[in-house]
């Protein structure tokens, strides 16, 4: 049980499968934290792994009911553990992506009237002979894996002209997960239900709204993954509002519902709910700051400074960077920073990872053996691109066991030589036949490598070499690895090989709490900035990378580097390649989903 005085800032995590709650002091030191396991603690609701679905229509949901029980009885445990309450100044939080969720128009004053002896179920769901309205007007979230919402994605990318234009404007395509998708289909399935809807909730500013006691805006990262926000305006797009509101005359109806959205992500909302100071003990001051995506949150776990990326090898892979450049493209998604204004998020998503490189792991073990020892051991023995000369070719290759939106593509697996030195160009590329080879072991690591730096390449600056101060091409300040496949050192030196880091590939180390901690450190420096002082700047001070980051593998290698920028011209052809072939009918039919970061 943690002693002292001093103030504390709590971080919440509302994620697909569990709620997590965590305090910290001003020097960033964790010192409590406890969670709620849906699955576990919420099993009457029939949920598994923390939703519900309806295959016939690609349904995935969830009951913010559920959720409403959880914020209880993870305070309960946190007050358990000794948590003294009255020493918390500030709390922000952070919600899955994307989330949405139906409000009622008496919700706002059911917030504001909450009696601190009851839970909040009790208060906020109807009664059950209908003695009492409850809080949503729908009693379903549509949840992130959500699949339902084809029709409405296609609609979405034509509205503005294509998903290119629709990616310029928005930061991204139209995705099945996004509200704005989600809300068309909502008003034209539900739509009695949509009438006595007064609020409508991405699923990080429904929880600020439960913490506030009164409807809570959509902070100004958030509010980039629906579709609707148009980044350069800092506004909603009229014509987006327009579709997903069923006319020019509904769109003043659904831009109240959304309600504002303030610029800053650091400016509190207002003070806690009365409930919490008398329930809990919270002091009435303490400061709800804008709560967040769960993916924007995980870039405030640690203070990234320019050109630094974060990378999660995990079932799936994600790639994060904070930037200033806005090159928006329909294979990827910007969102505005949550916490420094002219910053932006750069995200990719791939289902595809960890899976595909344990299916070369296990051809490479004979007898089912599931260590990584020999995948590790020819890995890192092959020569890059598998070219024993210089002279010869590039082996190429695509290994996606499921279905893949970056590029577009049905599961499969494509094999190619490429010759950079040919002089035809017809002759630079030459399919090779499918079948494994040890090689395989290499060639993952490095097609899942190729795909992040062509993607990112134009976001990254040039740099100087740290120890020669001579000018390098461009790269990655650090790349920073979390999630299963970090702790892999034939991944992390091959990794740094392809994407380079002037200062090399680091294993980033802060348990599950990522999100939470991120919601945690933006609640220090929301109250104890100064100034103008930024988030990176008040982090960055106090936070001991010592203790979470530890140096796995060497970046920049002069003439390697060079090497696979050959190959990145090669990959991306190999690319078009395949999708002229094979993705033509898949991509009709995909509107993408991102995997999120797992509990």
């Amino acid at each position: 049980m943690a002693t002292g005085s001093g103030p504390l800032y709590m971080g919440f995590d509302l994620s697909t499968q569990q709620i997590k709650g965590i305090c910290v002091d001003s020097s960033l030191e964790l010192v409590h934290e406890a969670k709620v396991e849906f699955d576990t603690d919420m099993g009457k609701y029939g949920i598994r792994k923390g939703v519900l679905t309806n295959p016939a229509e690609g349904e995935v949901f969830a009951p913010p009911a559920m959720w409403l029980e959880s914020v209880n009885l993870v305070l309960d445990r946190l007050r358990d553990q000794g948590l003294d309450f009255s020493r918390v100044k500030g709390l922000s939080g952070a919600g899955m992506q994307h989330g949405t969720v139906f409000w009622t128009y008496s919700a706002e004053s059911m917030l504001q009237n909450l009696d601190s002896s009851k839970t909040l179920l009790e208060q906020l769901e109807p009664g059950s002979k209908g003695e009492r309205p409850g809080a949503f007007a729908h009693p379903m979230s549509p949840n992130w894996q959500d699949a339902s919402t084809q029709e409405q994605c296609d609609a979405f990318d034509a509205q503005l002209g294509g998903p290119e234009k629709l990616a310029e404007a928005t930061g991204s395509k139209a995705h099945h997960r996004f509200s704005g998708p989600q809300i068309l289909r909502y008003r034209t399935k539900y739509p009695a239900h949509y009438e006595q809807t007064g609020r409508i909730s991405l699923v990080s500013s429904f929880l600020a709204s439960v913490f506030l006691g009164k409807w809570a805006p959509i902070d100004i990262s958030d509010v980039t993954g629906m579709n609707l926000w148009e980044i350069h305006k800092g506004a909603y797009n009229e014509a987006l509002l327009e579709l997903a509101a069923g006319g020019k005359d509904k769109v003043p109806e659904l831009t109240k519902k959304l309600g504002g959205t303030p610029e800053s992500g650091g400016d509190a909302f207002g003070d806690i709910s009365k409930y919490y100071t008398q329930r809990y003990g919270f002091p009435a001051d303490c400061k709800i700051i804008p709560f967040t995506g769960d993916n924007p949150s995980t870039i405030l776990s640690l203070p990234l400074q320019a050109s630094d990326a974060m990378v999660s090898l995990g079932t799936s892979t994600t790639f994060l960077m904070s930037t200033s450049t806005y090159r928006a493209d329909p294979a990827y998604h910007f969102m505005n920073h949550p916490t420094t204004a002219g910053l932006y998020m750069f995200m990719l998503c791939y289902k595809n990872g960890g899976l595909a490189r344990e299916q070369i792991r296990d051809k490479l073990n004979e007898f089912g053996d599931k260590s990584w020892d020999t995948f590790n051991q020819v890995a890192t023995s092959t020569p890059p691109l598998s070219q024993k000369q210089d002279s010869d070719a590039m082996r190429l290759g695509l290994y996606f066991p499921r279905p893949e939106i970056v590029p577009n593509l049905p599961q499969g697996q494509w094999r190619y030589a490429y010759n950079s030195q040919s002089s035809s160009r017809s002759d630079e590329l030459k399919p090779l036949a499918n079948d494994f080879l040890p090689d395989d072991a290499r060639n993952i690591i490095e097609s899942q490598m190729l795909s992040l730096r062509l993607r990112s390449a134009s976001l990254v600056p040039h740099q100087q070499h740290s120890v020669t101060g001579k000018a390098i091409p461009p790269q990655t300040r650090r790349v920073y690895l979390v999630g299963g496949g970090s702790a892999n050192p034939a991944i992390a030196k091959i990794c740094g090989e392809v994407l380079g880091s002037v200062e090399g590939v680091f294993k980033l180390d802060i348990g599950g709490n990522a999100c939470a901690l991120g919601s945690a450190y933006k609640a220090v420096w929301a109250c104890e900035r100064e100034g103008s002082q930024t988030f990176e700047e008040l982090i960055g001070g106090r936070w001991d990378e010592k203790k979470f980051v530890m140096k796995v593998a060497d970046g920049y290698q002069e003439g390697l580097f060079e090497k696979y920028g050959e190959a990145t011209k090669g990959f991306e052809r190999m690319e078009k390649l395949v999708l002229a072939k094979e993705g033509e009918e898949h991509g009709k039919t995909s509107g993408g989903l991102m995997i999120e970061n797992e509990d």
